[in-house]
């Protein structure tokens, strides 16, 4: 994205996703987080989502923005399962553009959601370039 591009302060923006037990099977092999937790389903048959995995809704919206960050920050709330329906919300907070709009410096704030509960919040900061 072009830096003159990236929307403006106050904008949110969204990204839903509901993980798979092949999404949690595959990140335990890229990541190499095999903890039980993440391996075993529970009694209703399903897989507890690694955090990591869960931040990848933010991340996505920053990979869209082409956001390269300097700093992130998660706090997880609550445990995500396979076939939960996750909607995450991230609020540009401030976005200042420099150098004739060569780059945008860019702050967040993050918000996921499970219906109305609050599963992990936190932001990021980062960079946009030409």
């Amino acid at each position: 994205m072009d830096p003159a591009d990236v929307p403006d302060e106050g904008t949110t923006i969204s990204h839903e996703r509901t993980f798979r037990r092949e999404d949690v099977r595959q990140f335990a092999d890229v990541s190499g987080d095999r903890g039980v937790h993440h391996e075993e389903p529970d009694e209703r048959g399903r897989l507890l989502v690694h955090g990591l995995l869960t931040a990848t809704l933010p991340t996505k919206i920053g990979g869209d923005l082409d956001v390269l960050a300097r700093e992130m920050d998660f706090e997880f709330h609550r445990p995500v399962y396979t076939g939960e329906r996750i909607v995450c919300e991230v609020v540009l907070d401030s976005v200042e553009r420099a150098d004739a709009d060569a780059r945008a410096d860019v702050e967040a704030s993050i918000e996921c959601r499970r219906g109305e509960e609050v599963v992990l919040t936190g932001g990021f900061e980062g960079v946009v370039l030409a």
